[in-house]
């Protein structure tokens, strides 16, 4: 049986030719060790700038383990900050001393492909500000953003709508639930230099949706009254990128990405342009992406705006699969 010393040192030969290519496009921020999938379950290593960011999600790491990472990437020079998120609700449970909790909370700037980004390795929340597997769906979307109008759903601190706005998009909409992400949001962007600045709408997804796509959202449903939200005009965007949670219950309706994700698809599809891009995201590891695929081809011909063709974006190399399968499936779809 492999240390963990010997598993860090395969994972850093994975992924050399990666890190380099990164490094020329000033990315700094990718992971390290991808437990899942090298050897260490629950046990995720990643670097965001200056910082050497370890998780754990099924068991803490024993003091050994800690010193035997910590070890392995000091050459790297890192500010190690560990995040035990083993208990219940995946938060944060493990106490720094205050020294450490400073430093891990001091506000970083990092940059991926050219965009800045905020980054606190201890903020209030428990993920980190970006999520580095969807790079990959990150770069797909600046490819395509020149010119473009682009929604971006679910947006978290908008790390899409701003590298959009960065490649060139015409017009970005973030919409999240979470004001405090959508903070995060905005301070992202003033950190870019940006012809067009994101919008940033405070709403719950389903909505925002309904409206953008002209189905409507009613101020009663079934004689209750919905909770307040922003009116928006109906309009249809040319990039669409949806990437919800796993599961969210609303008064608006419930986020299933097992049993139901065509509840999300459909008003996304109505709001994508004739001859747009619609980017779907599903992170749920036991869904086959290619059932999925089909389900979503499906509700694309119920519709009426079938599915003209389809492109696999497959997470980059920091995120490795044995099986082809990554648990994060991303699919473009031209409508």
């Amino acid at each position: 049986m492999s240390t963990l010393t010997e598993l860090l040192q395969a994972a850093d030969s994975h992924r050399a030719d990666l890190i380099a290519r990164l490094a020329e496009e000033k990315t700094t921020a990718y992971r390290l060790f991808h437990g899942s999938a090298e050897g260490r379950p629950g046990l995720t290593i990643d670097r965001y700038g200056d910082v050497l960011l370890m998780q754990t999600f099924h068991t803490p790491l024993s003091d050994d383990e800690h010193a035997a990472i910590v070890a392995h990437y000091a050459p790297l020079g890192l500010l190690p900050v560990y995040n035990d998120r083993s208990g219940a609700n995946s938060r944060i449970g493990n106490r720094l001393p205050p020294e450490e909790l400073e430093q891990a909370q001091l506000p970083r700037t990092i940059s991926e492909m050219g965009v800045n980004y905020h980054f606190q390795a201890r903020h209030q929340g428990q993920d980190p500000w970006l999520f580095l597997d969807l790079r990959a769906g990150r770069r797909r979307v600046m490819q395509l953003a020149a010119g473009k109008s682009v929604l971006n759903l679910f947006a978290y601190t908008g790390g899409v709508g701003v590298a959009a706005a960065k490649a060139g998009a015409s017009f970005v909409m973030n919409v999240d639930f979470a004001e405090s992400s959508l903070q995060v949001a905005r301070a992202n962007a003033k950190l870019n230099a940006l012809a067009t600045r994101p919008r940033c709408v405070q709403s719950d997804c389903f909505a925002a949706l309904r409206q953008l796509s002209g189905i409507g959202q009613p101020k009663m449903v079934r004689g209750k009254k919905m909770p307040p939200f922003p009116e928006l005009e109906a309009r249809q965007f040319d990039v669409v990128f949806l990437d919800p949670p796993r599961y969210a219950k609303s008064p608006f309706g419930v986020v299933d990405l097992i049993n139901d994700y065509p509840a999300l698809f459909k008003p996304a599809l109505l709001a994508t342009a004739p001859g747009g891009v619609l980017i779907c995201c599903n992170n749920v590891a036991q869904v086959d992406r290619e059932a999925w695929l089909a389900q979503l081809k499906r509700s694309a011909e119920k519709a009426g705006r079938p599915v003209r063709e389809h492109e696999w974006i497959a997470p980059e190399d920091d995120f490795p699969s044995f099986d082809g399968q990554p648990p994060l499936k991303m699919v473009l779809l031209h409508v």
